[in-house]
C-alpha cells in the first residue's frame, strides 16, 4: 500500500504493533477489546443501567457521549460536564474505563479530567487545532475516520496527534459515505487489513455508526474481528426506543451479551482472545 512519505510516525516500517493500555485494558496485540455503551449520557439512571449491562456482558470499556456534535442544531447536544461526572460515577460503580468524545480544543483539559480515552469523532477528524490539542493530552485518543476521508488522510490525522507527543492513538473505522441509502454509511471492512499493513497503530471498528441498523451490528462486528480488528465499539442502550440519540442502531443488553459469545468464537478462530 502506498502511503505518504510524510508519515514518519504512524507508518509501519520496522515498528512492532503498538498496544495501547487503558487502565489495564490493552487495545492491540492478541486481545480483541469491546467498547460498549449508549450514544449519549441522558441521566444518572440510564448511564448506570447501561454501564452495569456492559459490565455483565463482559465488555471491557464503557462509551458514552457528554458532548454531542449533531447535524441539526435542534437535536440533543449532550449533558456536557454533568455527563462527564455521570460517566465517572459509572466507572466507579463498574470499574470500566470510560471513552468519551471531545469536540473543542478548549474542552480537552476538562474531558481528560474524567475520561480514560478521548474520542475524536468523524466530523472532527480534520479539526487540526483539536488534533494538536489531544496530541498534548495525557490520555489515549480514539480517532474515528472521517466519513469522507481517505485512509491516507486518516493516517495523516493520526500523525498530527503523535507528532504532538501522544503515542496512545487507536484508529476507528466507522463507515464512509457512499451512494447506498439502505444503511447509514458503508463499512469499509478492507480498511482493517490495509491499516494493519500500512501502520503499527491498533484499529477498532464501529458497526453501529457504519450501518445505523441494529440487526446489522452483530454480523459486521464479527466480520471486523475476522478481518483482524483489535476491537469493536458498539452502542448499547437499556431502552433504545426512548433514546435521545441513535436508538435504532443501539443493541439491547441481551443482544450485547449474545454478541460477546459470538465474537469470542470468531476471535478464537483467528487465534485471538476476547
Amino acid at each position: 500500500m502506498e502511503i505518504s512519505s510524510s508519515l514518519k510516525l504512524v507508518a509501519r516500517g520496522e515498528r512492532p504493533d503498538t498496544i495501547v493500555d487503558v487502565k489495564g485494558v490493552k487495545v492491540g496485540g492478541k486481545k480483541v477489546s469491546v467498547i460498549a455503551g449508549p450514544c449519549s449520557v441522558e441521566s444518572r439512571d440510564q448511564i448506570l443501567e447501561a454501564a452495569r449491562a456492559v459490565k455483565a456482558a463482559g465488555a471491557h470499556m464503557l462509551r458514552g457521549g457528554a458532548f454531542k456534535p449533531r447535524t441539526s442544531p435542534y437535536s440533543f447536544q449532550g449533558l456536557e460536564e454533568e455527563g462527564l461526572r455521570l460517566l465517572a460515577e459509572a466507572r466507579k460503580d463498574t470499574g470500566l474505563p470510560v471513552v468519551t468524545e471531545v469536540i473543542s480544543p478548549t474542552d480537552v483539559d476538562l474531558v481528560q479530567e474524567y475520561a480514560d480515552v478521548l474520542q475524536i469523532g468523524s466530523r472532527n477528524m480534520h479539526n487540526f487545532p483539536l488534533l494538536k490539542a489531544v496530541g498534548r493530552a495525557e490520555k489515549p485518543v480514539l480517532l474515528k475516520r472521517g466519513f469522507g476521508a481517505t485512509i491516507s488522510e486518516w493516517l495523516n490525522a493520526a500523525e498530527y496527534i503523535i507528532a504532538g507527543g501522544n503515542k496512545g492513538v487507536i484508529l476507528c473505522e466507522r463507515g464512509i459515505r457512499a451512494f447506498n441509502r439502505i444503511t447509514r454509511f458503508t463499512l469499509d471492512i478492507a480498511a482493517v487489513p490495509l491499516i494493519k499493513r500500512a501502520s503499527h497503530l491498533p484499529i477498532v471498528v464501529d458497526p453501529s455508526h457504519a450501518t445505523g441498523r441494529r440487526e446489522l451490528i452483530s454480523p459486521m462486528a464479527k466480520a471486523a474481528v475476522a478481518a483482524g480488528a483489535d476491537g469493536i465499539i458498539v452502542e448499547v442502550h437499556p431502552h433504545p426506543e426512548e433514546a435521545l440519540c441513535d436508538g435504532p442502531q443501539s443493541l439491547l443488553p441481551e443482544e450485547l451479551a449474545r454478541l460477546m459469545g459470538e465474537l469470542r468464537a470468531v476471535a478464537d478462530a483467528v487465534h485471538r482472545t476476547l
